[in-house]
C-alpha cells in the first residue's frame, strides 16, 4: 500500500530541503504531480499523458471545495473563476494566473489546460468558447519552436485577458511579448525554425504546393536543409489541419489565409538567394539563385528588379538628391536577413490583432467587464550561446520573480508591522538589485544598449566596454576577459554569460525605408497592409490600410523606439495589469533534462526549488496571513461587524490588527463556506415565511369566497322568493281578468292577417367549420442544451387544443417581428445559400427547407436510429440539423461564421459546406453525446422528392415558365433557372403568386427576367464542372509557376554535372 504523502507542504511537520524533497518526489513517483504550497500550486511536468484531465474529472473541480478533491490545475482555474465572481469571501475582482518555470517545465500545457477549465465553467452554449479555445494551437503554430531544451519551446511571450460579463465569457484580447524574429533565419545546432514551416511543407498538397511555390523541404536554407522522419512528418500533417481548422474557427477569411501562406513560402525562397560580386566589384544573384529570385518577387507579390535593389543597394535622400549607395556581399545577405525577420514579425503581429479583433466583447462600452488574465510567458533560460533574445527573456524572468516576491513577501510583512501583528521576519532572496541594474535610468543595461544604438559607428565590443566600466564593481555582474563582446550577469537562477555580438542591431531592428516602400505597393493586400502598420510603444503591431505613396508619418517617430525600449515598457504595462488583479501562482518544475518520463533528477529539482524561493514561500505561507481584508471591505462582505462575525464562529488562527483583519489562507474557504451555509440557511427561513404568508393568504381568501359564496347562496334565496311571490301574484291577477274577459259581451270574428311566403333558411356558419380542427401542440420553450427537451404533449396528430386557447388574444407586435425575422431568414437564403447548396440544379436528400422543429420530429418518429435532416432556422440566419436519437430527437444547430464557414454550435470543427459537415458527422461523433449521423431523411420516394416546392425545384423544364416568358427570351430559359425558381417556390407563403415579379411593369419584368436568367447560366456552366471549385490564388501565381520551373531545371542541370546546392552555405557548389 502506497504511503499517504500530504498534499499541502504548508502542512509539513519538519520543514527542510530533505524533507520538501522526499515528499515531491515520493509524490511524483505515484504519479502525482501537483501539490499546494497554501493556494499556491506547484506542477511537475511528467514528460507523459496522464489520465486526470479527462471530462469527469473537470466536471468534480466545478465549484468544489478545496479539502475534498486532491490539488489540480483545475483547481486554480475554479478559483480564480469564483474569486472573479465574488463568491469566495470577498467582492467580485479582476484575477490575474501567473504561470513560472524554466523552460520545459510545462507552461504551455499548463495554460491549455487553465483555459479549457474555465471554458467550460462559463460555458453558455455559444460558439465563443471554441474560438477563443482555438486561438492556442494557432499561435504556438506560430510563436512555438523545437530547442535543446524543450521540443515546444514558447519563443514570444503572451498574456491573455478573458472578459467576463457576469458568469459568461464576452470576448478575449491576447498581449504578445518579444517574439524571437532572429531564429527565422538562424538557428543553433538541435534546434529548429518555428513550427508552422515544417506544418506547411508536410500538411500542404502538392497541388497546393505548385501553387504557393513550395518545393522540398531539404533546398530551404532558413531550415538548415533538415526534415523529419515519416512518423514526424505524419504528425506535422496532424498539426497542419488543426492549424488551418483553427483559423477557420476563428474567422480569418479564405484569401487572408491565402496570402499569409504565400508570405510564408517567399520567406524561405527568400533564403536561398545568394549574391556574387561582379568585376566592377557590384552585387548580383548568382545563377543558381536567380530563379529563387523570381519566386519570391512573386510571391511577394512586387516587380523582381524592385526586390534585388533593395538588397544590393540602398536609397537615402539628402538635400532632396537621392543618393545609392552599393552593398559588400555581406550587407546584402544581413538586408536579405531582416526582410524576412521582419516580413514573419508582421505577419505573426497582424495575426495577434487579427485574433484580437475577431474576439472583442461585442457589448456597449458602458458596460462593465470582469477580467481573468492568464501569463504564460518564455521561461528561464542559459544556453552554450545566449544571445540578445535571451537576455529580454531572462529579464522577464526576473520581473515575474519580483512580483511573486512582492506579492508574497514584501507587500504581506510590511503590513504585519504596519498593523503591529507580532511577526518574526522571514528572509529571502530579494531580486530588486538585478532589475535596478537593467531599468535603472540613465545609467541600466538597456538605457546604455539605447544610448549606443543611436550612434551608427558604435559596435558590439563599444557597448561591453561601456557596460564594464560602469558596472565593473556592481554585485550582480561580472566582467569577463575576451576578444569576444562576453558579460555575465547574476540572475536570481544563476549566472548566464551573454554574447552581445549582434545586441546593437537587434536592438535597432530599422527597416530601409526604400524595402518599406517597395512591400508597401506589393500587389499581396496583406503584405502591403503589414508594411503600413504603426507599431506602438509596447511593440504591438496596429495594421491600417496601406497608403500607395510613402508619406512622412508616424511610422518613422514610432519605429525610433528602440526593441529593448519596447519590451521595457511593455513588461511595466504588464505588471500595472497584474498588480491591480489578484494573483493566483502556478509554479512549474522540470524534473530532469532529458524530456524522459518517469525520471526526477533530485539536484535539478532542488536547485529550482531554491531559486524560486520555495523553502521560505511555505514558511511564509504556513506561519503567515495570506489574505488580509479591510474592515471596510469585510463589513461591506458580511454586512455586519467585523469581530461579532469572527467571534460567532469557529475560525481559529486569525488575527485583528488597527486596520486590517489577518488570516490563514484555508480561512477564505472556511468563511466562504459558512456564509454558503447561512445563504442556505436564509433560504429555508425564506421558504417557510414566505408558505406561511402564503398559506395565510390562501386561507383569508378561502374564507372570503367562502363568505361570497354564502351571501350568493342567501341573495339567490331571496330573489328566488321574490320570483315566487311576483308568480302568484301574477297568476291571481291573469285570473281576474279572464273572469272579466268571460263577463264582457261577445264580438263578431276578425280575419287573421294573410302569412307570407317562407323564406329560405340561411346557411349555418358552423357548417362549413369541420368537426375536428387539426391543430399544431405548442412545445416547450427550448433547453440550453443541445439535447431536446420533450413536448408537452404527445406527438400525436389527433391532439387538439383547447378552443379556449384560440380565444386568447394575439399579440399583434410579436407576430410582426416573427414574420419580419422568417422574412430576413428567407432573403438571407436566396441571396447567400441557395448556390452553395444546390448541386446539379438539386438539393441533397437530407435538407428540407423552411419546416417547424415539430415537423422535422414528425418525419423522424418511426425512422431507424441516427437518421438526420437538416432545414433553415425559422428565426435566425442559419441552420438547424435535426437527429433521430435513442430516446428522441435531438436539434443541434447550425452557425454560418462571418468568414463563410459552418459549425455545429459546441464543436471544434470548422467546415467549408455543409455537405462537407454533413460527410464529417458521419464518421465523426457530434458532441456531447458522439452520435454519428447514418441515414438522411429523404423525402417519402426515392427517386424524387415529395413536397411540392421541392419537387418544383428539380424539374428539368416547367410548362408554366415557358408560358411566363416572351417568346423572345425562351432561348435564355435554360435548365439553370429552376434554381432560381425553386428558391422562391421553397418559401412561398400559402395562396402566394408562383410569380415573385408580377408586381414589376412589364418592361422591367422582362429585363430582370433576362439578367437573371444569365446569371443563372453562368452558375449551371460552373456547377457542370464540380473540380472548378472557386478558390482564392496568390496575386502572382503564373510568375510563381515559372520561377519554379526554373528553380527545377537548374537543379536537374547541377544534379547531372555533379552539383548540388549547399544549404548551410551561402552559395552553391559540390557537396562533400
Amino acid at each position: 500500500m502506497e504511503e499517504k504523502l500530504p498534499e499541502d507542504l504548508a502542512n509539513l511537520s519538519e520543514l527542510d530541503e530533505k524533507s520538501l524533497l522526499e515528499v515531491l518526489t515520493g509524490r511524483f513517483t505515484q504519479n502525482l504531480i501537483y501539490t499546494y504550497i497554501g493556494d499556491i500550486l506547484v506542477a511537475i511536468n511528467p514528460f507523459k499523458y496522464l489520465s486526470i484531465y479527462e471530462k469527469e474529472v473537470s466536471e468534480r473541480y466545478k465549484c468544489h471545495e478545496k479539502k475534498s478533491l486532491p490539488p489540480h490545475i483545475f483547481a486554480v482555474a475554479d478559483r480564480a473563476y469564483q474569486s472573479m465572481l465574488g463568491r469566495l469571501a470577498t467582492g467580485p475582482k479582476n484575477q490575474c494566473i501567473v504561470i513560472s518555470g524554466e523552460s520545459g517545465a510545462g507552461k504551455t500545457e499548463s495554460t491549455k489546460l487553465l483555459l479549457r477549465h474555465i471554458m467550460e465553467l462559463c460555458k453558455a452554449n455559444s460558439q465563443l468558447e471554441q474560438q477563443i479555445l482555438q486561438v492556442n494551437p494557432l499561435l504556438e503554430a506560430f510563436g512555438n519552436a523545437q530547442t535543446v531544451m524543450n521540443d515546444n519551446s514558447s519563443r514570444f511571450g503572451k498574456y491573455i485577458q478573458l472578459r467576463f460579463q457576469n458568469s459568461s465569457v464576452k470576448g478575449a484580447k491576447i498581449n504578445e511579448y518579444l517574439l524571437e524574429k532572429s531564429r527565422v533565419v538562424h538557428q543553433d545546432e538541435g534546434e529548429q525554425n518555428f513550427h508552422i514551416f515544417y506544418f506547411m511543407l508536410a500538411g500542404i498538397s502538392m497541388e497546393d504546393k505548385e501553387i504557393y511555390g513550395l518545393l522540398d523541404p531539404t533546398r530551404y536554407r532558413y531550415l538548415n536543409g533538415r526534415f523529419g522522419q515519416e512518423d514526424v512528418v505524419q504528425a506535422w500533417r496532424v498539426k497542419y489541419a488543426e492549424v488551418c481548422n483553427a483559423m477557420d474557427m476563428v474567422g480569418f477569411e479564405e484569401q487572408e489565409k491565402v496570402d499569409m501562406m504565400t508570405i510564408l513560402a517567399g520567406i524561405l525562397s527568400l533564403g536561398n538567394i545568394t549574391f556574387e560580386t561582379t568585376d566592377s566589384d557590384a552585387l548580383k544573384v548568382s545563377e543558381a539563385s536567380r530563379g529563387w529570385l523570381k519566386a519570391t518577387a512573386g510571391q511577394f507579390g512586387v516587380q523582381e528588379e524592385d526586390l534585388l535593389k533593395s538588397l544590393t543597394c540602398t536609397t537615402s535622400v539628402t538635400r532632396g538628391e537621392a543618393i545609392q549607395r552599393l552593398h559588400n556581399q555581406q550587407q546584402a545577405e544581413d538586408a536579405r536577413d531582416s526582410i524576412a525577420k521582419v516580413a514573419y514579425g508582421r505577419v505573426f503581429g497582424w495575426i495577434v490583432s487579427k485574433i484580437n479583433e475577431l474576439l472583442a466583447p461585442k457589448v456597449d462600452c458602458d458596460v462593465e467587464l470582469n477580467e481573468i488574465g492568464i501569463l504564460d510567458i518564455f521561461g528561464f533560460e542559459n544556453f552554450a550561446v545566449n544571445r540578445f533574445e535571451q537576455l529580454c527573456i531572462n529579464l522577464a524572468n526576473e520581473q515575474l520573480q519580483y512580483f511573486f516576491n512582492h506579492h508574497i513577501f514584501l507587500m504581506e510583512q510590511k503590513e504585519y508591522k504596519e498593523e503591529g501583528i507580532t511577526w518574526e521576519t522571514i528572509s529571502f532572496k530579494d531580486n530588486k538589485p538585478i532589475l535596478d541594474l537593467f531599468l535603472t535610468k540613465p545609467i541600466g543595461i538597456l538605457s546604455l544598449l539605447d544610448e549606443q544604438s543611436a550612434f551608427p559607428q558604435a559596435t558590439d565590443r563599444d557597448f561591453v566596454d561601456k557596460l564594464n566600466s560602469k558596472f565593473k564593481t556592481a554585485p550582480n555582474f561580472e566582467v569577463v576577459r575576451n576578444h569576444t563582446p562576453l558579460f555575465t550577469i547574476v540572475h536570481y537562477a544563476g549566472k548566464v554569460q551573454y554574447n552581445a555580438s549582434g545586441f546593437l542591431e537587434k536592438n535597432r531592428d530599422t527597416i530601409p525605408a526604400n524595402i518599406r516602400e517597395l512591400f508597401i505597393n506589393s500587389v499581396t493586400p496583406l503584405l502591403s497592409v503589414l508594411f503600413a502598420a504603426t507599431i506602438s510603444r509596447t511593440g504591438t503591431l496596429m495594421p491600417r490600410k496601406a497608403k500607395l505613396q510613402v508619406a512622412d508619418d508616424n511610422f518613422n517617430s514610432t519605429r525610433k523606439q528602440s526593441v529593448g525600449a519596447q519590451f521595457k515598457h511593455s513588461l511595466a504595462v504588464l505588471m500595472e495589469k497584474m498588480f491591480a488583479a489578484g494573483p493566483h501562482f502556478v509554479r512549474c518544475i522540470k524534473p530532469n533534462r532529458s524530456k524522459q518520463p518517469d525520471q526526477l533528477d533530485s539536484k535539478l529539482v532542488m536547485d529550482q526549488l531554491r531559486y524560486n524561493g520555495l523553502m521560505e514561500t511555505i514558511r511564509i505561507r504556513r506561519d503567515g496571513f495570506s489574505w488580509r481584508p479591510a474592515f471596510k471591505e469585510f463589513a461591506e462582505r458580511f454586512v455586519c461587524s467585523c469581530v461579532s462575525i469572527l467571534n460567532s464562529t469557529e475560525l481559529s488562527g486569525w488575527k485583528c490588527g488597527s486596520c486590517r483583519l489577518f488570516f490563514k489562507y484555508w480561512h477564505q474557504e472556511d468563511l466562504a463556506r459558512l456564509l454558503e451555509r447561512l445563504g442556505r440557511a436564509a433560504l429555508v427561513i425564506q421558504k417557510n415565511y414566505r408558505a406561511r404568508i402564503c398559506r395565510r393568504r390562501y386561507l383569508s381568501l378561502l374564507a372570503e369566497i367562502w363568505r361570497q359564496r354564502q351571501a350568493q347562496r342567501e341573495r339567490e334565496e331571496r330573489e328566488e322568493e321574490e320570483r315566487r311571490r311576483q308568480q302568484l301574484e301574477d297568476e291571481r291577477k291573469r285570473r281576474l281578468e279572464l273572469e272579466q274577459e268571460n263577463l264582457r259581451p261577445a264580438s263578431p270574428p276578425v280575419p287573421l292577417p294573410r302569412k307570407k311566403k317562407p323564406e329560405p333558411r340561411p346557411r349555418s356558419v358552423l357548417s362549413t367549420v369541420p368537426k375536428a380542427v387539426h391543430l399544431v401542440p405548442v412545445p416547450r420553450p427550448r433547453s440550453k442544451l443541445f439535447e431536446a427537451t420533450p413536448f408537452d404533449n404527445e406527438l400525436n396528430e389527433n391532439v387538439h387544443l383547447d378552443a379556449s386557447l384560440m380565444l386568447q388574444p394575439i399579440d399583434e407586435e410579436r407576430m410582426k417581428e416573427k414574420h419580419l425575422k422568417k422574412t430576413n431568414t428567407i432573403r438571407w437564403f436566396r441571396e447567400t445559400q441557395v448556390r452553395k447548396l444546390t448541386r446539379d440544379g438539386s438539393f441533397p436528400s437530407w435538407f428540407h427547407g423552411m419546416i417547424t422543429r415539430r415537423q422535422a420530429e414528425d418525419l423522424l418518429i418511426d425512422k431507424p436510429l441516427g437518421c438526420f435532416l437538416v432545414r433553415v432556422g425559422q428565426s435566425r440566419e442559419g441552420y438547424t440539423l435535426t437527429f433521430r436519437g435513442a430516446d428522441r430527437c435531438r436539434h443541434y444547430m447550425v452557425e454560418m461564421q462571418s468568414n463563410g464557414k459552418y459549425v455545429i454550435l459546441g464543436e471544434d470543427r470548422a467546415h467549408s459546406s455543409l455537405t462537407d459537415l454533413v460527410q464529417y458527422h458521419t464518421q465523426v461523433g457530434i458532441k456531447p453525446f458522439m452520435e454519428l449521423l447514418t441515414l438522411p431523411c429523404g423525402q417519402m420516394c426515392d427517386q424524387e422528392p415529395d413536397y411540392e416546392e421541392l419537387k418544383a425545384f428539380t424539374s428539368s423544364s416547367s410548362s408554366s415558365a415557358v408560358v411566363e416568358h416572351p417568346a423572345e427570351d425562351q432561348d435564355m430559359d435554360t435548365g439553370s433557372h429552376k434554381v432560381h425558381l425553386q428558391m422562391q417556390r421553397l418559401f412561398l407563403p400559402p395562396g402566394g403568386s408562383s410569380n415573385p415579379e408580377s408586381h414589376k411593369p412589364p418592361v422591367l419584368k422582362r429585363i430582370s427576367d433576362r439578367r437573371r436568367r444569365v446569371e443563372a447560366a453562368q452558375m449551371e456552366h460552373k456547377d457542370d464542372d464540380p473540380t472548378r471549385e472557386s478558390r482564392p490564388f496568390p496575386r502572382l501565381y503564373p510568375s510563381i509557376r515559372l520561377a519554379m520551373r526554373e528553380i527545377q531545371q537548374i537543379q536537374q542541370v547541377q544534379t547531372h554535372r555533379g552539383y548540388t546546392p549547399c544549404p548551410n552555405t551561402h552559395t552553391y557548389g559540390l557537396c562533400t
